[in-house]
């Protein structure tokens, strides 16, 4: 429904309120296949008309036709806290091609061994649980199945040489508990759930020499309590996990279904996660699954809704959908900050959480996409901030904080800290992980949270404090060269491999601090005692180095070997700091950019999706695409997970981030719609994507053209925008009275807008069609997952 013309009568305001008039438009799906009654059909001729989530969720499904062997091309749930992979049992194939058993791992976040000098020193923290076998009676010949994004759950059938399982599984977005459930045909009601423990020793432990003086922690015990089995493994540093499962028939006869109940509880240094887990399988089990997939259901409908985005590669829109749906299975606002495999552990030599790279790659999505509930960066650094001045070695500990490398996960119960890693180098040292900027970039995290929303008790109560002793370490080794510029001693740029003096990492974190902690402090009303110290560091900061090929990794250091790491051009992205605003500027990324992805041999994925937002800063949407299409090719595997050595989930999560640099930038106080789409993208539809400034924007494209924008202000903040309409424009507010703009250069216009108002966009006399949909897809493309076709 488009908004009526002035000819027809005006509807009422509660009618307008209800249809979403009343904002400029109303979202109708089409042009997108409904979800096909089998998981086995790829399309189907039929087009949904009522609901555009509904078409685009079911057209992303990930559908599998062949028996998926490894993690990287299975079924993931999970909750951010509980997490399940499942494929085949390793060993369990046949030489006829049929197999004896399915896995479903059983992962959580929270479960780590916490012995400090063993856990995030040697990266062996987190600890495996164990996984369940679905043993048929017969062996398995064929399988039929779908993970439902919009459901979060997966559906379908086994088929085994005795007959069929039909299989519902999810992980209860708040009881967290794994569900099975699972219908048996005549020939396969003997079908049996085992459960393995995992021997409690870190996977990083196949990939590294352990430490001297380390002991695995003893087995598991197993056995039963009150009517629920239990496997109890104890842990050396104190405390225990638990894993409790039950298995309920829902009737008896034959075709009974039977469905599998598991829930994992871990407490330190208490031994109460047997009570706990029994507790909530006994509570648990007791509901029908269709009971808890109804609220399950719920509450992931309600979750897609916060945001809509649509574009003619189906590809590659899949692809986005179902970034959307493993972040919420992998991340919640009071879960762990994501290690690098989310809550699901398989072997791996990254089990912790990184803080170089990973951390605040694996959260960028959450803010354009509208889903700031999942913050848990924002809340673990205020939560344990105390820890952040340990990492820091004395006397600097007074004033100043760090964060290292790598730390453990979050620990609810509060008894000790997730961040307490290897400690912080020293400039001008050599300690074994010097680097030294990690905080000031995971702050950078907390920034965005704070431009997104606007929420004053971020900025006040988070970023400042922390941003201002995160940015008073470097202050302590600054010190005047005999050019008269301020200058840092030798720090470490993640990865490449050398120390050097004005290393670009770090100054360029410094920069952007010294910044954001002056316009924060004006912000606050705050006259801070060190604010002239941050005016002269911006004043007399040596120049980031460079040489003819673009930045160097510092003033010692030039950038000349293969690396995956964008550390020396963190000024371009994500900081936003050097942007092009001059030729030379715009030619120095560009030669940067060209210098750094040429060198073959080292290059890993998350490379080209920096590589991706890089190009969309300039406006380069061919070449943006290009990169992600590199990106999809090389490295993506069929579940769209993504692998170094091991599981790391940070890099399809940052490919989303990609595509929303491409649709909209909001950085520097300019909102910048489509600014850097590739010319076979025609037709976009995005719908309530927030930008800096607490906007919600939406905005259709068609044929090449930019119809309308629509941006709605939540906190009354100054608003420029970039709209992309060709020549002059009409802004109506949303009763499609005119509103006041003035031109703010470079295609845009400032508008203001209140709290809660909202400005339409269009071409000066036009009406467009108000309908925010689905777009059709250029060409049909293969589903994730293992289609047979």
């Amino acid at each position: 429904m488009s908004r009526p013309s002035e000819a027809k009568p005006r509807p009422s305001r509660r009618t307008l309120l209800a249809t979403g008039t009343a904002l400029g438009g109303t979202l109708v799906s089409g042009g997108l296949p409904a979800a096909p009654a089998s998981a086995s059909a790829a399309a189907a001729p039929e087009l949904s008309f009522s609901d555009p989530w509904r078409a685009v969720l079911d057209d992303a499904d990930l559908v599998w036709q062949r028996m998926p062997t490894t993690w990287y091309e299975g079924p993931f749930l999970g909750n951010g806290f509980l997490g399940s992979g499942i494929y085949a049992e390793p060993g369990g194939s046949r030489e006829d091609g049929t197999y004896t058993a399915v896995r479903f791992n059983v992962q959580h976040s929270e479960v780590q061994d916490h012995r400090p000098e063993f856990g995030s020193l040697f990266g062996l923290a987190r600890l495996p649980i164990g996984h369940f076998t679905l043993e048929p009676v017969g062996r398995i010949t064929g399988l039929d199945w779908r993970l439902r994004l919009r459901d979060a759950e997966l559906t379908g059938t086994l088929t085994t040489d005795r007959g069929t399982l039909t299989i519902r599984a999810l992980v209860h977005t708040s009881r967290s508990v794994l569900a099975v459930e699972v219908t048996p045909s005549e020939g396969e009601r003997g079908f049996r759930w085992v459960f393995h423990p995992a021997d409690a020793i870190s996977p990083r432990a196949a990939f590294k020499p352990l430490p001297d003086g380390y002991r695995g922690n003893p087995p598991a015990e197993v056995g039963e309590q009150d009517g629920v089995s239990t496997s109890v493994q104890p842990l050396l540093s104190g405390g225990q996990h638990v894993t409790a499962w039950r298995e309920r028939r829902a009737s008896a006869g034959a075709g009974a279904s039977r469905t599998l109940y598991v829930h994992v509880a871990y407490s330190y240094p208490r031994n109460t996660a047997l009570r706990q887990a029994v507790r909530t399988i006994r509570t648990a089990s007791g509901l029908p699954y269709p009971l808890l997939a109804s609220t399950h259901h719920d509450w992931w409908h309600a979750y897609y809704r916060k945001s809509f985005l649509s574009l003619p590669d189906a590809r590659i829109q899949r692809f986005y959908w179902i970034q959307l749906y493993k972040t919420a299975a992998a991340a919640r606002r009071d879960a762990p900050v994501m290690a690098t495999c989310g809550p699901w552990l398989e072997p791996t030599p990254w089990p912790n959480t990184w803080w170089n790279l990973n951390a605040q790659l694996e959260y960028w999505l959450i803010h354009g996409s509208n889903h700031l509930e999942l913050d848990a960066v924002t809340r673990s650094l205020s939560e344990f901030r105390e820890n952040l001045s340990k990492e820091v070695a004395a006397p600097y500990d007074a004033d100043s904080m760090g964060i290292p490398r790598t730390t453990d996960p979050h620990l609810v119960n509060g008894a000790a800290s997730p961040l307490m890693g290897y400690g912080v180098g020293v400039p001008g040292q050599n300690p074994p992980t010097p680097e030294v900027g990690n905080l000031t970039w995971a702050l950078h995290n907390v920034w965005l949270s704070y431009r997104h929303t606007m929420d004053e008790s971020i900025l006040r109560d988070v970023l400042f404090p922390l941003l201002r002793r995160a940015i008073n370490y470097y202050l302590h080794f600054l010190e005047p060269g005999p050019d008269g510029k301020l200058h840092l001693p030798a720090t470490f740029s993640p990865e490449y491999g050398d120390d050097s003096r004005d290393c670009n990492y770090d100054l360029m974190l410094l920069t952007w601090g010294c910044r954001t902690l002056l316009e924060s402090a004006e912000l606050l009303g705050i006259d801070d005692e060190l604010a002239p110290r941050w005016r002269e560091v911006l004043a007399k900061r040596v120049p980031y180095p460079t040489n003819a090929n673009g930045f160097m990794i510092g003033a010692d250091v030039p950038f000349a070997k293969s690396h995956r790491h964008y550390s020396h051009l963190l000024a371009v992205y994500p900081l936003y700091e050097v942007t092009g605003r001059t030729p030379e500027e715009r030619a120095l990324i560009e030669r940067s950019l060209a210098h750094w992805v040429g060198f073959e041999g080292a290059l890993q994925g998350y490379t080209f999706t920096g590589a991706a937002s890089m190009s969309a800063l300039l406006g380069k949407g061919e070449d943006a695409l290009g990169y992600l299409g590199e990106l999809i090719s090389r490295f993506i595997q069929p579940n769209t997970m993504y692998k170094e050595s091991g599981p790391v989930i940070e890099t399809p999560l940052s490919a989303a981030q990609s595509l929303h640099d491409m649709v909209c930038q909001s950085w520097g106080g300019v909102i910048r719609v489509f600014p850097a789409l590739p010319a076979a993208w025609a037709d976009l539809t995005v719908h309530d994507f927030r930008t800096e400034g607490a906007f919600l924007l939406s905005a259709v494209r068609k044929g090449g053209v930019t119809r309308w924008v629509r941006l709605t202000s939540e906190a009354g903040a100054a608003c420029v925008v970039r709209h992309g309409i060709a020549g002059a424009v009409d802004v109506r507010d949303g009763w499609g009275r005119r509103l006041r703009y003035s031109d703010a250069g470079g295609g845009a216009v400032r508008i203001a807008l209140g709290k809660g108002q909202s400005a339409l966009i269009t071409a000066k006399g036009d009406r467009p069609d108000l309908t925010v949909a689905p777009v059709r897809p250029n060409e049909d493309a293969a589903r994730w997952g293992l289609p047979t076709v």
